[in-house]
């Protein structure tokens, strides 16, 4: 995402770069794959000390650097390229929003400044076991209990909540629907009647985890605002989430476009080199049309993203190229690649495998094709809104 960005904004993509380019190896990816934990402790160690990664979009009162959401971006687009094995997009990309768009002082001073340091890494539960973007499946229920309040349910498909120490739950009050009664609970992860589950699934290098939260006794103190009116910092958080993610999948096809162009000017078939080849040509030139495509629809959307009216439309626009962007080039990838590039020891199908994956942890690109129908205020054959 380099569109009119200013000296400042270039140099921590640069610095980011060439900081993961030595501790983002595919070896060290490999190496916290086959982990016992799957992900990469000192890695996130370094962002956090050594980078200051963390505290880019946070306050400076809570001790961040307070840049803004294109640095944020700028950072994912790069560890999208890594497929850094680090919880850094649930962290900044969803808890950070949720936290600061609530307005809540209290928590946000309780773990903001912990956040920064990189004591806190966490995680959002925001789906049941559908799987459907909300409003349609929060995963919890939340009901008041004689001073305090109870919460029931499961979060299925939370993004490493395994390695999480503070989960931020979306819970529903009682005889609610749609975005009505929508609550925002931060809670640490050891606390009694949570149980977390890591679970098997396609992405290797960004597992999935269950969470179970039986009886929970909440208190007050951890209620992310007024209880049942978390709308407008849910809203929020999907928007910046969207975005976010829709910069890592940028940097990942990006990279692949990178992998592939390099192979096809090295490998020879009958005598050539196979970048000679139109078919391939073609397919490079492809994924390069729909990488800056989707590098267009990034930009468009992280400047919008603190435009109320327009960050959900432009988010979507983003999500949805993007989503499309990677799916498209890390298959290629795999093609241009030939045999080599179905097997385990090439990188290419941990970027198809990121690829399908992120294209469904916010919505498909069919659901951001339905935000951007509904904010157009198109209607479909039976009259209703899309």
């Amino acid at each position: 995402m380099n569109i009119t960005l200013t000296d400042e904004q270039q140099a921590i993509a640069e610095s980011a770069r060439d900081f993961l380019n030595e501790h983002g190896t595919s070896a060290r990816l490999r190496a916290a794959i086959e982990s016992e934990d799957g992900w990469d402790r000192e890695q996130w160690h370094a962002m956090a000390v050594e980078m200051g990664w963390l505290g880019v979009a946070a306050p400076e009162r809570f001790g961040g650097s307070e840049l803004g959401l294109i640095e944020l971006a700028l950072l994912h687009e790069e560890t999208g390229r890594t497929l850094t094995a680090a919880p850094l997009f649930p962290t900044l990309g969803l808890a950070l929003p949720a936290l600061m768009g609530a307005g809540c002082e209290a928590i946000q001073s309780r773990f903001l400044p912990r956040l920064v340091e990189g004591d806190i890494r966490a995680a959002v539960c925001l789906t049941g076991k559908s799987g459907a973007p909300l409003p349609a499946d929060a995963p919890c229920t939340i009901r008041r209990e004689g001073t305090g309040w109870v919460l029931d349910g499961q979060a299925d498909y939370v993004l490493m909540g395994h390695v999480a120490n503070l989960l931020v739950v979306v819970a529903r009050s009682e005889n609610t629907r749609g975005w009505d009664g929508l609550s925002l609970v931060a809670l640490l992860a050891d606390t009694a009647g949570i149980a977390v589950e890591r679970v098997t699934s396609l992405d290797p290098t960004r597992p999935f985890s269950r969470i179970r939260f039986d009886n929970v006794i909440v208190d007050d103190a951890a209620i992310v605002g007024p209880v049942g009116k978390a709308e407008p910092a849910i809203r929020r958080m999907l928007a910046v989430g969207t975005v976010m993610l829709a910069a890592e999948q940028l940097g990942g096809a990006e990279r692949v476009l990178e992998m592939s162009t390099e192979y096809a000017k090295q490998r020879v078939q009958f005598g050539r080199v196979i970048g000679s080849f139109q078919a391939i040509k073609h397919k490079l030139a492809d994924m390069m049309m729909a990488v800056e495509s989707a590098r267009s629809a990034l930009s468009y959307a992280v400047r919008l993203l603190d435009v109320p009216d327009a960050m959900e439309e432009a988010a979507a626009i983003a999500g949805a190229s993007c989503s499309e962007a990677f799916m498209q080039c890390a298959a290629d990838t795999i093609q241009i690649h030939g045999g080599i590039g179905f097997t385990w020891e090439h990188d290419a199908h941990l970027y198809f495998k990121r690829a399908r994956t992120s294209a469904t942890v916010l919505g498909t690109p069919s659901h951001h094709y339905d935000v951007v129908a509904r904010e157009m205020g198109l209607t479909d054959i039976t009259g209703t809104q899309a």
